[in-house]
């Protein structure tokens, strides 16, 4: 059984083997895996009523004395079905490790490890058994499995052979007589027959004289708190589940890689789209820039002619300004469109080195840029200079 996708409603499928329900199921799917009667070992125990941290270990202790297997090669589980002062009475169920693996091999090939291993007979006493002792009679494969359960809890299991009333009539009794022998009252309050089994209602009613309810499969399975999942189980489980959530991790961060990805394409064509937009106003404003960078040549050229900076008479003066002192005399003056060029002499190197710094820095100057190259000295101490000036 599993919840529809839909509605959250339960589908009932009936399969016909463990190979089937595992094409159904996926690694780390939540599970619950029911046994028949006929692999498990169950019993009825009465334990001396102890301290609640003390009673687990002594049922687990007990369980074993009774079982026919040693520790290692059995997963146990118990519930309790009634505890006072003068004792406990707890259901005892044991499965040898190595048949239920061989009974599910199918599913552990797959690694389908069920979250809890419990018995049919349990679910089934847990859904319809009320308070009290009641008897539960259904079909297992081709058997007939018959529980008696106590305040809801399974406590006594025997599986027929055939579904003749005949033999039904002659077994049922040995059955109760067992049940009695282990202290279990067989005054059932309640008689569940499955409903294939109604055949049989009236030999089951005519024996305890008690009216037969019919059951079908339970729909959603009751909860048991009896689990014989091996611990082994237990941790490949874990593992497998760890496995499934990296596995979602890998996948999520793949995804967020992925669309990281695709940001970075639409980013980069995004920009493409602009380049190739800018382009296009680049080229359609070429004409215009070209026109603009040809007139600004063409007033750069004519800016010496035009321009009252540019004016030889005027550069004269500026540079006869910046004079140091009358030791520095300007003997040669040039200009031309390219550039403008002072050549003099002056008593010493310094004051040609001061000429040259107070022409850099004369506001009127500023659209020259200048450059003296190192005087020559003369014989009489004076020192030649050649001082020029480019346009900016």
């Amino acid at each position: 059984m599993r919840r529809a996708e839909h509605n959250g409603t339960w589908e009932v499928r009936g399969l016909t083997s463990l190979e089937e329900a595992g094409t159904l199921l996926k690694p780390g799917e939540d599970f619950v895996l029911g046994l028949p009667v006929s692999v498990v070992l169950a019993q009825r125990l009465q334990l001396p009523t102890v301290e609640r941290d003390e009673f687990a270990e002594m049922a687990r202790i007990q369980i074993e004395k009774a079982m026919p297997y040693s520790t290692e090669e059995m997963t146990t589980g118990s519930e309790t079905i009634s505890q006072s002062d003068d004792g406990s009475v707890i259901s005892a169920v044991a499965v040898h490790n190595e048949s239920l693996a061989e009974l599910v091999r199918p599913l552990l090939s797959r690694d389908l490890i069920p979250r809890q291993v419990t018995v049919y007979a349990a679910q089934r006493a847990a859904t319809h058994a009320p308070p009290g002792s009641s008897l539960l009679i259904y079909t297992e494969g081709e058997a007939i499995v018959c529980a008696i359960a106590e305040e809801g809890k399974l406590s006594f299991t025997r599986t027929l052979d055939a579904a003749d009333p005949l033999q039904l009539q002659r077994d049922l009794p040995q059955m109760t007589l067992s049940a009695e022998l282990q202290g279990i009252n067989t005054s059932f309050s309640k008689i569940f027959l499955d409903e294939s089994l109604y055949s049989l209602r009236d030999t089951v009613e005519g024996i305890f004289s008690v009216n037969a309810d019919f059951i079908a499969v339970e729909v959603p399975p009751a909860d048991t708190e009896l689990n014989l999942l091996p611990e082994s189980w237990r941790q490949r489980r874990l593992q497998v589940e760890k496995q499934a959530e990296w596995r979602k991790r890998l996948i999520w961060i793949g995804i967020a890689y992925v669309g990281l990805f695709l940001l970075s394409l639409l980013f980069l064509g995004i920009l493409k789209f602009q380049v190739r937009r800018l382009d296009g106003k680049i080229a359609a404003d070429a004409p215009r820039t070209d026109f603009v960078k040809a007139t600004d040549a063409r007033w750069r050229s004519l800016a010496p002619a035009i321009d009252p900076r540019y004016y030889p008479i005027e550069v004269l003066q500026h540079l006869t300004d910046s004079l140091p002192s009358a030791d520095v005399r300007i003997t040669k003056f040039d200009q031309s469109a390219r550039q403008i060029s002072a050549e003099g002499e002056a008593n010493t190197a310094q004051l040609a080195y001061q000429f040259a710094e107070k022409v850099k820095n004369k506001p009127e100057l500023q659209m020259f840029q200048f450059d003296m190259a190192s005087p020559r000295l003369l014989p009489n101490g004076h020192a030649q200079f050649r001082l020029e000036g480019k346009p900016r």
